[in-house]
């Protein structure tokens, strides 16, 4: 006959012991977490506000003093500086072709000859490094522009 030397009140209790500890484990870090740390606080200061000096942000801004008069011209850009030649496609014939031409800065477009540029300016002719632009398409030349020369 075989005899049980172990009794099951001895697991019972193990089993019971660890999961005391368990929940004493979670109870013990759920308490720590939810706790916030007493902050130290630091005395507040009354501090001055700062107030600024009218006068001195006006004339960071540019304002001038009253009664003074200042004649201001506006720079105004060369007729010369709006317009970059980029490229020339000379025709077979004469009269013919197209330029691509960057007005203001902005990204080159091709124009044919006789076409309007930008407003009064229309290209007149064309030669294997040169555009001319003129008021119409039969008067004179008010601007000639040259292909930039490459080093």
């Amino acid at each position: 006959m075989v005899t049980n030397s172990y009794s099951k009140w001895g697991v019972r209790l193990g089993t019971l012991a660890l999961w005391a500890a368990a929940g004493a484990s979670v109870v013990y870090w759920g308490l720590r977490l939810s706790n916030r740390p007493v902050a130290q606080t630091v005395p507040a200061v009354a501090s001055m506000a700062a107030v600024p000096d009218a006068q001195a942000v006006a004339r960071a801004l540019g304002a001038l003093p009253a009664g003074a008069v200042v004649a201001v011209a506006a720079p105004v850009a060369s007729m010369a500086s709006r317009f970059a030649l980029i490229g020339v496609l000379s025709g077979r014939h004469s009269g013919g072709g197209a330029a691509l031409i960057a007005v203001d800065g902005k990204p080159a477009k091709p124009f044919r000859v006789g076409t309007v540029v930008d407003s009064g300016m229309v290209l007149q002719s064309l030669s294997p490094r040169q555009a001319q632009l003129g008021a119409d398409l039969g008067g004179p030349a008010m601007l000639t522009l040259d292909m930039p020369r490459k080093n």
